[in-house]
């Protein structure tokens, strides 16, 4: 069954733990575009815009992350419009404009240093940039209805359908993103060819095409690198790096969808399912080596080498949010609440001012902050990589839109956030205090004379009622019929604390357990526990795990209490200071 999103307009998120995080991150994006001012990223673009002079600052790739700014800004202005907000992105669009060549390609730091393009598509990110750019113009098209930054985009695009395919240039992009990008950009503007350019691009890739020539030791000899070792419709695994798999894996979804390719829908299905299986940590980041920020083996998770980059954590939430929309299946929803609180969310600082590149399970007590995107830093409020930040940014602006979508036949409420929802003629009102409460009341605003079908996701972790009848987990929970304004559907999840164990497969966490309340993954931080070494602790799985709202703690938790541990939720930690902290605990009945 096809889900259909809801516009932003349509989705509003209104108060509640969500509230206050988008709350937090409408507050941050302004001083993202001050970080990167002062990094040069913008300048770059102006000095190519004949706006200012000077040379090129930073790597190849920096206009990416101006872009992802541009995108988070737009959806942003989208979900509360702010003229301070419009004027700077209608500012930059200006900029982009004009440092674009007359041909259509882009590409400030190249065009700065007099480099030629193409030359070293392994590692240029020349059309991983392009991809960044599209995806900010169709938000910019939609949120704003000013389609200057989309004709930027489509002469851009227009560029690459007449540089590369079938009887033209034949080598691949080194960093995937373009794919999904082009896909946007054709349901943007009905542009056929974009979307065959991406279909090019998936099944030219697992060839060898984006390796660099030459002989080299590193991984960026490997074709695994770039998700170029093996033709995705035959791939048994992503490998290689993890978010350039991610990403490709996210294109080649939105072309199967869009084509209607059966064969590449489930090749891209089956790697999902694989990587949830044996390539996905607790948390549902993914990643497992700092060598080449790369995936590992099957069951290499190794909690405190683990990698688990931001933006892989991003796409992978976008890769479940298409299967979601593809299937209607309850598993990708909950794949996609697993990925948004645990994954995503850590990345990024209760005050949204500081944001973590990569994301560890475990800071061993007396870690040594070593390289500047390590987490024994803590959050950082920049990268020389910047990629992560801005990539958070457009992520949590646009989070409205995950919540819920409609078919013809009803509305399916995917995600709990307090708010107002809408699909066509039938809007509710959603009144809950999750992921701390698991009492959902759905009440209805508006509604249509002819039955509709209300379908609430029961997570699979969850036993659950729906007016008071029992609901299957890790299913969705219908109730159709005619509906009248001020009627309500009551859904109860069962938030009882409860404990995973590790896959005796993973052999680094192995006798090991996690906690885990609703949707959240708990952890031992040295905050709770001053006196202890954070590695000496052990949890006993027979002694009984109590939640205590703490309303003044990490702007407001509910810990879990057991015996003489003390959990935070995951999410929050390093909220203090880079502290020793672990979320797999090994248990007593294991070391007695």
């Amino acid at each position: 069954m096809a889900l259909h999103p809801l516009g932003l307009p349509d989705s509003r998120i209104t108060g509640g733990f969500w509230a206050d995080r988008i709350a937090a991150n409408q507050a941050a994006i302004p001083v993202g575009r001050q970080r990167l001012i002062e990094a040069g990223n913008i300048g770059n673009l102006q000095v190519a815009a004949g706006e200012q002079t000077g040379t090129a600052r930073g790597a190849v790739f920096w206009d990416s992350d101006v872009f992802k700014w541009m995108e988070a800004a737009a959806w942003e202005y989208a979900r509360s419009p702010d003229p301070a907000l419009r004027g700077h992105l209608s500012e930059l669009t200006a900029t982009v404009a004009a440092a674009q060549d007359g041909d259509g390609y882009l590409n400030s730091v190249l065009r700065l240093r007099g480099e030629p393009r193409y030359t070293q598509l392994w590692m240029s990110h020349e059309l991983y940039n392009a991809g960044h750019l599209f995806q900010a113009a169709v938000a910019a098209a939609r949120a704003t209805g000013d389609d200057t930054l989309l004709d930027v985009a489509v002469r851009f695009a227009d560029h690459l359908a007449d540089t590369f395919g079938p009887g033209k240039r034949s080598e691949l992009e080194g960093h995937p993103g373009v794919e999904t990008a082009l896909v946007e950009l054709y349901r943007e503007t009905g542009e056929r060819r974009y979307l065959d350019l991406a279909a090019y691009f998936v099944d030219a890739r697992g060839h060898g095409r984006a390796t660099k020539p030459g002989f080299d030791p590193s991984h960026y000899a490997d074709p695994a690198h770039y998700a170029d070792r093996v033709p995705i419709r035959a791939a048994a695994n992503l490998e290689g790096h993890a978010v350039r798999a991610v990403y490709f894996a996210l294109g080649a979804t939105d072309v199967a969808i869009e084509t209607g390719d059966a064969e590449l829908f489930d090749a891209v299905r089956r790697l999902f399912d694989a990587t949830a299986a044996r390539k996905q940590h607790v948390t549902g980041g993914v990643g497992s080596r700092w060598d080449g920020e790369a995936f590992g083996d099957d069951y290499e998770l190794p909690p405190d080498r683990a990698y688990a980059e931001t933006c892989a954590a991003i796409g992978m939430l976008q890769w479940a949010w298409r299967l979601l929309l593809a299937t209607g299946e309850a598993t990708y929803a909950d794949q996609l609440e697993r990925i948004l609180y645990n994954a995503v969310l850590p990345a990024v600082s209760l005050t949204e001012a500081e944001y973590f590149y990569v994301n560890t399970l475990h800071r061993r007590t007396g870690a040594r902050p070593d390289v500047q995107r390590s987490p024994s830093n803590g959050r950082r409020p920049w990268f020389n990589c910047a990629c992560c930040p801005p990539n958070i940014m457009r992520t949590l602006a646009s989070l409205p839109a995950y919540v819920a979508t409609g078919t013809v036949d009803g509305l399916q409420i995917h995600q709990y956030a307090e708010g107002t929802l809408r699909t066509g003629d039938f809007a509710v009102d959603v009144r809950t205090a999750y992921p701390w409460d698991g009492r959902v009341v759905v009440t209805v605003r508006e509604a249509p004379a002819h039955p509709v079908e209300l379908a609430l996701r029961v997570p699979q972790w969850s036993e659950a009622t729906v007016d008071g009848e029992r609901a299957a987990a890790g299913e969705y929970a219908r109730t159709s019929r005619v509906f009248r304004p001020g009627d309500q559907v009551v859904l109860e999840l069962d938030l009882t604390p409860r404990l995973i164990v590790a896959d005796q497969r993973v052999d680094a966490t192995r006798g090991c357990v996690a906690v885990a309340r609703g949707p959240l993954v708990y952890a031992v931080e040295q905050p709770e526990h001053p006196d202890a070494v954070i590695e000496d602790l052990r949890l006993d799985p027979a002694a009984p795990i109590h939640p205590e709202p703490r309303p003044d703690l990490l702007s407001g938790v509910t810990v879990l209490r057991s015996a003489d541990l003390t959990l935070i939720p995951y999410y929050a930690w390093a909220n203090r200071g880079p502290h020793a902290m672990r979320i797999w605990l090994p248990t007593l009945e294991n070391h007695r």
